[in-house]
């Protein structure tokens, strides 16, 4: 797998190479750097300590490869986002997968999705109809895939509902966990396979929304997207009395659940 910091000098970059795209024979260092951007598909912006743990390498190793990846535009440095109060000191550096990045997990067909979704707005007349074609479409398209998610929801117990339809999710390719929040749970999708046809056509992320909605009976609400430049699409279920009550008889069900093994078969960088 060759990147761009690889060209020979006097030779442009190829294209594929600064995209992480894998253009020749991995070798071990190639390899590591693959997991190292896995993991951050896998469990979203992470720092180089994170990394270092959970792929059991030293944080300087993963500070080397991190860098390639910075200087290939398959990772991007961010400040780290803080839930509540902020602890003294500066934030940590957390790395996330930038668009080029996600592009080489994914033999994503976004032209032909735009332009299909085009057809469908256009067809419609265009304007508001043409919007609301669209979301038809989306809900349609939700309306088949939450088939299978709705029998994982409804075997779970009501306390694990939320972690049911992660792994239902992440069968699909979305990467998703959940975790526990403040009077609630969060949904987290590491990854999207349609999020720049969603970019064009938020009506595909509300469509998922309503689907959330509708399966775990509660209202939810969208904190963040991938298509709108996130790190993460993530979703807020608030508890209600009914997982409060499961939580309370079994404090497990709090934990953070991470369920995104079965997006193994994406291609990596």
């Amino acid at each position: 797998m060759k990147y761009a910091s690889e060209a020979p000098k006097g030779h442009a970059a190829d294209p594929a190479a600064r995209s992480g795209v894998p253009v020749s024979a991995p070798d071990e260092q190639h390899g590591t750097r693959n997991r190292v951007a896995r993991s951050i598909l896998d469990h979203g912006p992470s720092t180089a300590a994170e990394l270092a743990l959970r792929l059991e390498l030293t944080q300087a190793a993963v500070r080397r490869h991190l860098d390639t990846l910075v200087a290939d535009g398959v990772v991007e440095p961010r400040e780290k986002r803080v839930y509540g109060a902020r602890g003294r000191g500066r934030p940590a550096k957390v790395f996330a997968l930038t668009d080029c990045g996600r592009d080489a997990f994914d033999q994503a067909y976004d032209s032909l999705a735009v332009d299909a979704l085009r057809w469908i707005e256009q067809s419609a007349g265009g304007g508001e109809a043409g919007r609301a074609a669209v979301a038809a479409f989306a809900r349609a398209r939700l309306a088949g895939q939450a088939v299978a998610y709705r029998s994982a929801v409804e075997a779970a117990d009501p306390g694990s509902r939320t972690q049911a339809l992660a792994g239902a999710l992440s069968a699909d390719g979305y990467a998703a966990t959940a975790r526990s929040a403040p009077v609630g749970e969060q949904l987290c999708q590491h990854h999207c396979p349609v999020a720049h046809a969603a970019e064009r056509y938020p009506q595909l992320c509300e469509a998922e929304t309503e689907v959330f909605s509708q399966l775990l009976g509660t209202h939810v609400q969208r904190l963040a997207t991938i298509a709108h430049g996130d790190g993460v699409c993530t979703t807020f279920i608030p508890k209600t009395d009914r997982t409060a009550s499961a939580e309370t008889a079994d404090p497990s069900t709090s934990k953070t659940t991470t369920a995104s093994a079965s997006t193994a078969g994406r291609n990596p960088v």
